[in-house]
């Protein structure tokens, strides 16, 4: 590889989650002399480890560190409320940098295509995770929570995460970062019970062990599963993989023993459900499931298949947690089948000095972790790109006159400093309370925090 050294390499990183901080990393720790400059439409960075994963979950949102340290390097600059297609456009990022990456994540939810699904009282997971977790658009969601019942839609860590979170005892909730209108909120709740539903058995689930087991660790909560859903001996199976025989272990637990007839809360596991139809007058008020059987294909694929047999269940909340999807970018070839951006190990299709790293480019799969490797399959790439040819020609100023060209263009420009300001100021406000943060949701009140 024959590597220029005439100037260093600019690298625009367009979403500041983790497959962004990724990506970063690797590229500040490329052989080659790279400065990246990260864009996120909002204030604050670390995508979903901060709108994202549960307030319950600090050790997980703790990876945040490591980010905090690719931010400090040589190198790198944090520049928030910038976005994509309003402030800035890709045409202006390929003017000014060698590559641009876009690690954006999936923004919005897979639907679930029946009747009455956007009846008031039926949300996306998205939307009421964004919410209790301080993300501005979802400040204002206002979830019903004067139920006794709700019915939560998937069979994965995001249906726990909500599912778990409108059940927590008080004490619990108030030792989180849980944005403060949606704790006030979740305290005076009257849900009482969430129904998990998957439409397929609990072979097929796919929660993570830890997130089941801590189930049992939660103050006045009952869990409870179908002992015929999951019968004795069906963790035996030794062709499964460990994990999946962990989980179904725990769920047998949940199936065995009965549940504690005083417990103030209970969450049940209900497989072999599809939702057919959301009703109500002016509202949701019930949801009728469809009951499955489960089918092999020739593809070996376990397909499940209504049986014509349906239940009806009072609720006056539906969260809907089947996935989320990816939004197409402008002017970034997008495939609408898959909700992802077409590429080749992280090039574009069809694309010059264009990159993808994370969900948008392999769709809403694995855990945190699994975006390191996709990131670096995708810099090993823009790596051997950018050695491969000479930096284009810039003015000895190119890296102020960009940050110039940003302030002009975004008057709350939010950088680094600004946002460890708002950081330091979440986190004084958090200590007091034995809290992580107590966070910011508003615009205006970023904008002033993060400047001197």
């Amino acid at each position: 590889m024959e590597n220029h050294t005439t100037r260093p390499h600019h690298v625009a990183v367009v979403g500041s989650g983790p497959s962004g901080f990724y990506a970063a990393a690797a590229l500040l720790d490329a052989d080659l002399d790279v400065r990246v400059d990260m864009f996120d439409r909002l204030a604050t960075p670390w995508g979903l480890v901060r709108a994202g994963v549960a307030p319950d979950h600090p050790k997980i949102k703790s990876v945040s560190a490591q980010y905090d340290k690719t931010a400090r390097r040589e190198g790198f600059r944090f520049f928030g409320h910038v976005h994509l297609g309003e402030d800035i456009t890709r045409d202006e990022l390929l003017e000014r940098y060698d590559a641009v990456v876009y690690a954006v994540g999936s923004q919005t939810e897979r639907r679930l295509g029946i009747p009455g699904e956007d009846l008031p009282g039926s949300i996306a997971s998205v939307d009421f995770v964004g919410w209790y977790n301080g993300h501005p658009d979802h400040v204002d969601l206002a979830p019903p929570l004067d139920t006794e019942r709700a019915v939560v839609i998937g069979a994965g860590n995001v249906a726990l995460d909500v599912a778990r979170m409108v059940l927590l005892p008080e004490a619990d909730l108030r030792a989180t970062d849980t944005a403060d209108h949606a704790l006030d909120a979740l305290v005076a709740s009257s849900v009482r019970e969430a129904l998990i539903c998957g439409r397929r058995g609990p072979r097929e689930a796919a929660f993570t062990t830890t997130e089941l087991r801590e189930l049992a660790d939660i103050d006045d909560l009952a869990v409870v599963a179908d002992p015929e859903q999951v019968p004795a001996g069906i963790a035996d199976d030794d062709t499964l993989p460990k994990a999946t025989r962990r989980n179904l272990e725990i769920l047998r637990g949940f199936a065995e023993h009965a549940p504690d007839p005083d417990a103030g809360h209970r969450m049940e596991f209900r497989f072999y459900r599809s939702p057919i139809e959301l009703r109500g007058d002016g509202r949701v008020e019930e949801i009728v499931l469809g009951v499955n059987r489960l089918e092999t294909g020739e593809d070996g694929r376990t397909r499940a298949v209504d049986t014509g047999e349906r239940e009806t269940v009072a609720t006056g909340l539906v969260l809907r947690a089947v996935g989320y999807r990816g939004m197409a970018l402008p002017g970034v070839p997008f495939d609408d089948e898959t909700g992802t951006v077409p590429h080749e190990e992280g090039r574009i299709t069809g694309r010059d000095r264009e990159y993808v790293v994370g969900w948008i480019k392999r769709g809403p799969t694995g855990i945190i972790g699994t975006n390191k490797k996709d990131a670096n399959e995708t810099v090993r790439h823009l790596v051997a790109d950018l050695g491969g040819r000479a930096p284009a020609e810039r003015d000895e100023d190119h890296h102020a006159a960009v940050e110039s060209w940003l302030r002009e263009r975004c008057t709350d420009l939010v950088d680094q400093t600004g946002w460890e300001a708002i950081d330091a100021h979440e986190r004084g406000r958090g200590e007091p309370a034995g809290r992580p943060r107590v966070k910011v949701v508003d615009r205006a009140e970023f904008t002033k925090l993060s400047r001197p």
